[in-house]
């Protein structure tokens, strides 16, 4: 007996949401360089989770962060000095 595949809110199977959201996403252009991350790419590029990234932020631990119109942006410089931090803060 097969089973019905899983369907999301809008009606779509879970697999075809998935490959529509891919597929959505800009392409990045090679030719220009990364001047901030978002929160998901911040949590991905240091191999955090973004759960991990927000206890951070409430600890007071967290990045510096860049606020525009709801969006909020860590710029790579704010990266690194966390990155720093977080290295010294071991000794």
């Amino acid at each position: 007996m097969a089973t019905k595949p899983k369907r999301t809110s809008t009606g779509r199977t879970y697999e075809n949401a998935v490959a529509r959201q891919k597929s959505v996403r800009k392409p990045s252009r090679p030719d220009l360089p990364r001047a901030a991350y978002s929160i998901s790419e911040f949590c991905e590029a240091h191999r955090i989770c973004e759960a991990f990234y927000y206890k951070l932020r409430a600890a007071g631990l967290g990045p510096r962060e860049m606020r525009i119109l709801g969006k909020v942006t860590i710029s790579i410089e704010a990266a690194l000095e966390w990155r720093r931090a977080r290295e010294n803060a071991g000794e």
